[in-house]
């Protein structure tokens, strides 16, 4: 069957190259009339054609080929490619196997150089990773066959157009009301916020949420590895992101150069999609030279964990004395958010405020924490830095003293 698709895909990329113009109405017509006049073909029932044309149809006018019916189904949120032939989606939080596969690893190779050519990147043996978008902003990370031993192996992870707004996260039970009341008025009021969390456990789309509650007349830079953040209700907003050097390590943009760039475009608030390395001196440089407000995200298990990270990728960028860093850090970030995916769940587990250092270690004030059966709860602990708050007239403190976070 295979060696058949492959003849009536060069008979149908003849008679489309002898065309000025095509629209896909035409290439399926062309298509139909190749594959129904197959006489190799005879003895196929109707849907089996009807699946043959559709995988021409995709090989031939989509850049992503035979996932395109799995990037334009709304159910699915992750697609996993190991090899060419093993295809695995993710619906409704459960992973299995899809009934495709590629013909060829050089077709799985070139829908891969495709996704990252669209954004300026590259994919080869001399530049094996890649980390890429498709256009609709989905997430891409490609490893190359030379070093993905059974093949290569491509992963995206698909963003709605619909990005999840606060409630939405209320009602999936990602966090609570009085959560919301709490994170809103830090994010208003100008609290720099740092969100944790592991893989897939949705800290962009709590970032995402959260810049809601951002004041609409401020100016906003966003600067990401991969566009992801969708913050249309802000006007005056400046999106970036990184670029990686060609075959000959030329024209490399780094996170770190984009966020020294930021500092001089006038910024109210810098977000940094995610920080994994040097750029955490330049976060921390902006956070601790007056831009109030400004939020980031990181691969941590928890708060603390979180925050020995960022003391490791800050000494392996410059090596300072551990007070030093930790300083750095307790000025920069004023509130700390973890979340967590647990089974099919994602849940905020606690909500710190960071109040400075000592020699062993940060000074935290958990304002509120899950409990055992994972739901986020006052601790009883209050707010102990109000500056920021009190700055802005007091409009959230009602709110705030009704759940106990400030004192009547």
């Amino acid at each position: 069957m295979k060696k058949i698709v492959e003849e009536i895909l060069d008979e149908v990329r003849n008679k489309m190259a002898l065309h000025d113009s095509m629209d896909d109405d035409k290439a399926r017509e062309i298509i139909a009339d190749e594959v129904f006049n197959k006489k190799e073909l005879k003895d196929e029932d109707l849907n089996s054609l009807s699946r043959i044309c559709d995988k021409v149809f995709c090989k031939t006018r989509s850049n992503i080929g035979i996932l395109k019916p799995l990037v334009d189904d709304p159910t699915i949120s992750e697609i996993m490619v190991n090899g060419p032939e093993k295809i695995f989606v993710e619906i409704d939080g459960k992973v299995r196997k899809a009934p495709i596969s590629f013909d060829t690893v050089s077709e799985l190779e070139d829908i891969m150089q495709n996704i990252a050519s669209q954004v300026h990147r590259e994919i080869n043996e001399l530049n094996p990773i890649v980390d890429a978008r498709l256009l609709d902003g989905s997430r891409v990370n490609g490893v190359y066959k030379n070093i993905a031993i059974e093949g290569p192996v491509l992963t995206i992870r698909k963003f709605s157009d619909d990005y999840m707004k606060i409630e939405d996260l209320e009602r999936n039970g990602t966090i609570n009301r009085k959560g919301i009341i709490l994170l809103s008025a830090l994010v208003s009021c100008g609290y720099n916020i740092f969100v944790s969390g592991g893989t897939s456990s949705g800290k962009t789309t709590l970032l995402n949420a959260l810049s809601e509650f951002i004041p609409r007349e401020e100016r906003v830079i966003v600067i990401e590895d991969s566009t992801e953040l969708k913050l249309n209700y802000i006007d005056n907003l400046v999106q970036m992101e990184c670029r990686q050097g060609n075959t000959y390590g030329k024209g490399v943009v780094t996170m770190a150069q984009l966020i020294k760039s930021s500092l001089r475009m006038r910024p109210d608030r810098i977000i940094v999609g995610e920080v994994r390395g040097e750029e955490i001196l330049d976060m921390l440089q902006a956070m601790n030279t007056g831009h109030a407000g400004s939020m980031s995200t990181g691969h941590g298990n928890s708060v603390q964990g979180m925050l020995r990270r960022l003391e490791a990728m800050y000494i392996m960028a410059m090596p300072l004395d551990i007070n030093a860093v930790r300083s750095q850090i307790a000025e920069g970030i004023d509130i700390m958010v973890h979340i967590e995916k647990n089974k099919d769940k994602r849940q905020i587990t606690e909500i710190s405020e960071i109040l400075g250092y000592s020699k062993s270690g940060f000074e935290i004030n958990p304002l509120m924490e899950a409990d055992e059966k994972g739901n986020l709860q006052m601790t009883g602990n209050t707010l102990k830095r109000q500056s920021k708050l009190k700055r802005q007239g007091g409009i959230y403190l009602d709110g705030l003293q009704n759940i106990g976070i400030v004192s009547t």
